[in-house]
């Protein structure tokens, strides 16, 4: 299926093909097999076991520490191998062999803050400056509450991207039922819409205003603008999540859509959703998944949490800009708009607020932070 579209006026059209990379994959055929998991040695593990260690002696600011100061040796084409899948394979890999049960948690973070380092630069997540995030439910509200972080809550979590190249979660603790992460290739979905309706493909390539103030209360204005789907170079990315899309119609001054836009984000939905084209995997304690925010969206399952909170599902989260081997234009997506990890938010100019050190980092904010 090849079909034609003109980006720019006076461009030279770009012929629209379905991707045959490695990037466009079901989830019924891929979890099949275990391609997508990496077993560290036990090299590995010792190697990052000692830096880890004295990574928590050494306490450094989380906002200014460099991967130099932390070289890896046994896991040095390990994080090269990782990248590659994320750039240019599959767009996630799933890392196992961490012993997080006989860590305690400042170790895990330091361990994974280390490896982040190395496969990127981390970006802050929230409007305190947070550069590790805890996933920890903190309450008991569903995702049609409008007031409700996806990151403080049990409920069932619809696919979309985060606010970043790569989002990566490492486990703690899993959830006593449920949570499981599922992923969906979006050349996948885009090869399904080609085959469907050609039609409606082009419009994909369309800016489109995305709810910037529903992702963050304290934004610097209500929206900003990104197409879904980019080809720069002959490279397939994707930047997805319906939801902001039609909440964003919700502020003046932004265009109303089309009846054929309206009809090709369903679309795309529906494909998202249609059995098989998910793969589902359950964390184990040291888990950590790397996962590029160009190649799949991600959901969740509900989960059921332990009555003492020490028990309850416990995941790190990394988000990070990376100069990678993936080119997309400028402003694709959100990492336009995203926080770097050396400066406060523009208009701030006290930077205290954040947990900046890791002994604090992976410690849940209950009641700061009430999701």
């Amino acid at each position: 299926m090849n079909i034609a579209i003109s980006t720019t006026e006076g461009a030279k059209p770009l012929e629209l093909k379905e991707i045959t990379t490695s990037a466009a994959w079901r989830g019924d055929v891929l979890s099949k097999g275990n391609s997508w998991v990496y077993m560290l040695s036990d090299a590995q593990i010792a190697e990052l076991e000692i830096l880890g260690a004295r990574f928590v002696e050494a306490d450094p600011d989380l906002r200014f520490v460099q991967k130099e100061e932390y070289p890896l040796v046994e896991c040095a084409e390990a994080v090269k191998e990782w990248g590659r899948d994320v750039d240019s394979g599959r767009g996630f890999v799933l890392v196992r062999g961490l012993k997080t049960h006989l860590y305690s948690d400042a170790l895990s973070a330091a361990i994974y803050y280390i490896l982040g380092l190395h496969m990127g630069d981390p970006i802050r997540q929230n409007e305190k400056g947070d550069l590790i995030d805890s996933v920890y439910a903190t309450s008991d509200k569903t995702m049609d509450d409008p007031t409700a972080k996806s990151s403080k809550v049990r409920d069932y979590l619809v696919f979309h991207s985060d606010s970043s190249d790569v989002v990566s979660l490492m486990c703690l603790r899993p959830a006593k039922e449920g949570g499981a992460s599922c992923l969906v290739s979006g050349a996948e979905i885009y090869n399904e819409i080609l085959r469907r309706r050609p039609d409606l493909a082009p419009l994909l390539f369309q800016p489109y205003h995305w709810d910037w103030r529903r992702q963050d209360k304290n934004a610097p204005a209500d929206t900003y603008t990104s197409p879904i789907i980019d080809l720069t170079d002959g490279v397939f990315s994707m930047y997805a999540g319906s939801l902001y899309i039609l909440t964003a119609q919700e502020y003046p001054g932004v265009p109303k859509l089309t009846p054929e836009q309206i009809e090709v984000l369903e679309l795309f939905d529906k494909i998202t959703y249609e059995p098989g084209m998910a793969i589902e995997m359950d964390f184990r304690p040291g888990d950590i998944q790397w996962l590029s925010n160009y190649a799949a969206l991600h959901a969740r399952t509900t989960f059921y949490d332990y009555p003492e909170p020490q028990r309850r599902r416990h995941l790190l989260r990394l988000w990070l800009s990376r100069q990678g081997d993936r080119p997309v234009i400028d402003g694709f997506g959100k990492n336009g708009v995203v926080q770097v990890r050396h400066k406060p938010r523009e208009g701030q100019t006290v930077d205290d607020q954040g947990f900046f050190r890791i002994k604090d980092a992976p410690v849940p904010r209950l009641l700061a932070d009430h999701g």
